[in-house]
């Protein structure tokens, strides 16, 4: 695997300052840093704890940070419609952006996704995703609508204004809960969002033809149809075919944070009754939901030999990278509902480098950290990282990561919600 180089990196003047220093850390097996060709089959060199460091707290619920380009700056997203502005002196009084009487919450409803455009330092685009009351369009036996909108931010950085929201997406959801939210620009510049199936153990993962749910799309932002916000890649995989253009992948139960490392493409699956996942996302791939829960069968005994919709990625369900079962072990890789992250690409913890680190909302003073095996199609090995020190988080929402690099936890602890920074443990 290369070592992480975006274009928006490239467009990074200043970013956050990361933690110095490598002393202090835990190591399974030989404390040598892994080589760039040393990326695969190194679970042995993944830490066994790390720290975590206070970055911003009293932060209501917060499911997303993106760090500014050219500012010591971060943006919090909460889930009740605000985004804060977090800076070297604390949290601004006034907030970046203020949804809080459009978005409504309640179960799994709210602000739910965002992320700046890869050249946010010259044309101040940034997209959220967000729950609302059903709009026009919307069937009335559903929950509510979401929302996938536009904003431009002020010169300086500090404020989105509220007056340019331009709506690109609305998508209906049967449910307050399953509905998925998280937004993310690929290497390809293409912009693409994962949309939950909506509810139970039933609904979307598997219908490509009349709704987006249980998907992740692509599309392309920066061009727009005369009939909607945005144009459709051309190679997407049911361009030409039957089935919605937007899709890129499908069969998800509820893809709760999704990330990029280069052309690798991360998408985690909060399960149903037993299993939690990671995919490795291709263009095309089902990944098996409502039929499959990750590698197993969900409700038969005998799963079909070959899904119901095929997008030309091949004849059978993709399977996850990464699963792992229900259960409440702290000292195994075990949980309630996967929390997707980020590989790891900084500098202060070298024993990380390439391991992708991820979570489960049932937190348990713990991480996850899983290596590219040396078999391609092989499972990853993952194991658990603890938290040897910081402050103590009981609940984990979601990740996030810089442009240097270093991994960001955002969660609930006894104080209420904060951002964090992964850092060597004590």
């Amino acid at each position: 695997m290369a070592p992480h180089i975006s274009r928006r990196r490239f467009l990074t003047v200043a970013t956050v300052g990361a933690t110095t220093g490598s002393a202090g850390f835990a190591v399974r097996g030989s404390a040598t840093p892994p080589g760039p060709d040393e990326r695969t089959n190194a679970i042995d060199r993944v830490p066994n704890s790390v720290g975590l460091e206070t970055l911003a707290d009293g932060v209501a619920m917060p499911v997303a940070v993106e760090f500014a380009p050219e500012a010591d700056r971060r943006y919090i997203a909460q889930r009740d419609g605000r985004v804060v502005v977090h800076e070297s002196d604390g949290i601004r009084e006034e907030p970046f952006l203020d949804l809080s009487e459009t978005v409504i919450t309640g179960g799994e409803r709210g602000l739910l996704g965002m992320t700046l455009h890869p050249e946010f330092a010259e044309n101040r685009r940034l997209f959220v995703h967000y729950s609302t009351s059903s709009r026009p369009g919307t069937p009335q036996e559903f929950d509510h609508t979401g929302v996938i909108a536009e904003f431009e931010a002020t010169d300086e950085g500090t404020r989105a204004r509220r007056k340019t929201e331009r709506v690109v997406l609305e998508v209906p959801q049967p449910a307050n809960f399953h509905n998925g939210g998280d937004l993310a620009f690929g290497p390809d510049e293409y912009f693409y969002a994962g949309i939950g199936a909506g509810g139970g153990g039933g609904g979307g993962g598997q219908d490509v033809t009349t709704d987006f749910l249980g998907s992740v799309l692509r599309i392309d932002v920066d061009d727009r149809a005369a009939d909607r916000g945005y144009t459709i890649p051309d190679d997407n995989p049911l361009v030409g075919r039957e089935g919605l253009d937007e899709y890129y992948a499908w069969g998800f139960r509820n893809p709760w944070r999704l990330s990029f490392d280069d052309d690798d493409f991360f998408v985690a699956d909060v399960g149903e009754s037993d299993y939690e996942e990671v995919n490795l996302v291709e263009k095309g791939g089902n990944y098996g939901w409502n039929i499959m829960e990750g590698t197993h069968c969900y409700r038969d005994d005998d799963c079909p030999d070959e899904p119901p919709v095929d997008g030309g990625g091949g004849e059978s369900f993709r399977d996850p990278i990464i699963e792992y079962p229900h259960g409440e072990d702290a000292s195994s890789v075990t949980g309630v509902s996967v929390i997707g992250g980020y590989v790891y690409d900084g500098s202060t913890m070298p024993a990380l480098e390439g391991a992708y680190v991820f979570g489960d909302f049932l937190a348990s003073g713990r991480l996850f950290a899983a290596t590219r095996p040396e078999d391609e199609g092989d499972v990853w090995p993952t194991t658990v990282v603890d938290v040897s020190n910081g402050p103590t988080i009981e609940r984990i929402l979601s990740f996030g990561r810089d442009d240097s690099g270093e991994v960001y936890v955002l969660g609930i602890g006894p104080d209420g919600g904060g951002l964090y920074r992964v850092v060597p443990a004590a």
